[in-house]
């Protein structure tokens, strides 16, 4: 293992030119922990939010600020792992661990998303010899680590010169126009605006520009300001300019409208807002590069899989290249069944399948479910028919074909028979993260927040719970969604503790909750008085386990499964006894028909196995 890890390195080294050398651990583990990502449950955590263990890590640190460093570091993590360990979540996804751009514009780096250096940790959290232990203590619970990366950009490390004056300047175009009440018709009104640290999209590229016209392509002026990290990047590769797009930043968001032609080119080749440079991942030179950086990552922690940050932003031809590398590379040090998912932060189902197509991530962030079921149902209270839809239809549009099938069966996530699994089957489900408002802030009843877990925690796919959920946190938009986990005590108490705890409890158990087929049941198009208003009911089978899920969304009487005396077809043979595992509720034979009249408190759920099962 040793000459393998150090021969690897030796490879690496040489191939993106490190300047400096970094000690590798040779025990660093990479045994196969997953069989099935369906049976994990992933909880993710941004590190300098969630435990200080570590307080001689703490420098810029500033508690007053949501926008600053706090002090949470891998050693905190460490410290909490029973804490996460009693929850019952089975993967720990971790926040971008690699040295960031320090500051900008008054906000930090915490989050991670500001790379300067690839290749190096964020001292923030502590050395690379902290992040290894902190992969090793969750490897010995059996916790898997997923780590959080960026293909898409890089901080904002350098301007666009504009003016070619050698400075990064606000640059203003046009005139402010007559004054209030001026009769001057000679001025025009237009004035525009331009940072040149962050202009606005052009697709020929950002222009240099001076009051004599325009002088083409702006250089590109990298930054040196040791003070804030804001240095050339790492690997000096990443400092070849021609390795950007170099076309400003994206702002079809404040244009709506636009040909979707247009406003796909501009996600994927324009830099993401906030001065974060576009790579020009194209590029075949550019492409191996980020297979390098990151299949070092994986060597030199054991990490089980990466979450891969703005998606949509990068063109889905970089990832038929880039994953299957990394599950190559994985495959060779051992570990089988490397799972990728990413970020694409939109509800089409064609633009997030596109993704997983070919040899592309196996699966990505099912935000389509995210805005339709759990804000649109759970917490507006649309009904529940919307939910049988999408999951209906994402089957003719998130891609469906077996993820593994021309390849060893073992390369990627298989189930337990050895069968490829596809992107649907894999779809990672949440109701709130780091990027949106908590689920709390919008929707402020805990009801609702338990009601819409009994959901992500009872359909397919892979669910993910957002660090403090559990604890009722309730921030708005970032950075307030990014609270202070300590904050909580850690207790273990509280009623959605409990809830979340119990729902894992039972998705553990019960193989049918994790891995069954869905079909539904029930759903309906009333959302007032009527009697199944709010309801929705599916069953999960594998092999010969069976369980039957029903979720009352409405918020203020029961509802049943039946209208019109005619009461729901379950696929339970006739007079087997079904028992609720989850509230205690009463038992309940089905009958002669197969038929079965289920009813549910406002805002409850139940969850219906065989008794012989129980």
């Amino acid at each position: 293992m040793f000459r393998v890890v150090q021969r690897s390195r030796a490879l690496l080294w040489a191939a993106v030119a490190l300047s400096a050398c970094v000690t590798v651990d040779p025990t660093v583990s990479h045994e196969t922990l997953v069989s099935d990502w369906r049976d994990e449950i992933i909880y993710q955590v941004v590190v300098d939010r969630f435990e200080d263990g570590d307080p001689n890590n703490n420098y810029n640190v500033d508690y007053r600020k949501d926008a600053s460093y706090h002090g949470g570091d891998w050693q905190g993590l460490i410290e909490r792992l029973d804490y996460i360990e009693a929850l019952g979540v089975t993967t720990l996804w971790i926040s971008p661990v690699v040295r960031n751009v320090e500051s900008d514009a008054g906000f930090a780096s915490y989050h991670g998303y500001w790379t300067q250096d690839f290749l190096a940790v964020n001292r923030h959290f502590g050395d690379l010899r902290k992040l290894q232990q902190l992969v090793q203590a969750c490897h010995d619970r059996g916790l898997k680590v997923v780590l959080d990366i960026v293909t898409n950009h890089v901080g904002q490390l350098f301007y666009y010169d504009i003016n070619r004056n050698g400075q990064p300047d606000i640059v203003f175009f046009g005139g402010g126009g007559p004054g209030a009440g001026s009769q001057n018709g000679d001025q025009p009104s237009s004035l525009r605006r331009s940072s040149e640290w962050d202009p606005e999209y052009d697709s020929r590229g950002v222009q240099g520009y001076t009051s004599l016209g325009e002088n083409g392509l702006a250089p590109l002026v990298w930054v040196n300001d040791p003070t804030i990290n804001r240095t050339p990047p790492n690997p000096p590769e990443f400092r070849n300019p021609r390795w950007y797009h170099r076309k400003g930043r994206v702002t079809v968001w404040e244009s709506p409208g636009p040909p979707i032609d247009y406003v796909r080119e501009q996600e994927m080749l324009g830099d993401f807002p906030g001065g974060l440079k576009d790579l020009a991942t194209e590029r075949d030179d550019v492409r191996q590069a980020l297979v390098r950086v990151f299949q070092y990552w994986i060597e030199v922690a054991g990490f089980d899989g990466f979450r891969i940050d703005t998606l949509k932003h990068v063109e889905p031809g970089f990832f038929e290249i880039f994953a299957p590398a990394m599950r190559a590379h994985a495959k060779r040090l051992g570990k089988r069944n490397f799972f990728m998912f990413g970020e694409a932060f939109d509800g089409d189902d064609d633009l997030l399948g596109s993704y997983t197509h070919g040899e592309g991530v196996d699966s990505v962030f099912y935000f389509s479910a995210k805005f339709q079921v759990f804000d649109g149902v759970f917490g507006r209270g649309a009904p529940t028919r919307q939910i049988q839809r999408l999951y209906e239809a994402r089957s003719g549009l998130v891609d469906g074909r077996p993820r593994y099938g021309d390849r060893p069966k073992v390369d990627g996530p298989t189930d337990s028979e050895g069968v490829g699994l596809t992107s649907q089957q894999l779809l990672v489900h949440f109701m709130d993260n780091h990027d949106v408002p908590r689920f709390l802030s919008s929707f402020p009843d805990v009801r609702v927040l338990r009601n819409a877990l009994d959901y992500l925690l009872t359909i397919d796919g892979v669910p993910c719970i957002y660090y403090g959920t559990e604890q009722d946190f309730a921030g708005g938009p970032d950075p307030s969604n990014r609270e202070d986990m300590w904050s909580s005590g850690f207790r273990t108490d509280g009623e959605t503790f409990r809830h979340v705890q119990r729902l894992i409890g039972l998705r553990k158990k019960y193989a049918a909750l994790r891995r069954g087929d869905v079909t539904f049941r029930w759903s309906t198009d009333h959302t007032g008085d009527e009697a199944d208003a709010g309801i929705v009911a599916f069953e999960r089978a594998y092999g010969e386990q069976r369980a039957l899920v029903v979720i009352n969304a409405h918020d203020s009487h029961p509802s049943i499964t039946a209208e019109a005396g005619t009461a729901m077809q379950t696929g339970f043979a006739p007079g087997t006894e079904l028992v609720d595992v989850l509230g205690g509720g009463d038992a309940s034979t089905v009958g002669a028909d197969g038929r079965l009249s289920v009813m549910v408190p406002a805002r409850g759920a139940r969850i219906l196995v065989p008794a012989a099962q129980r």
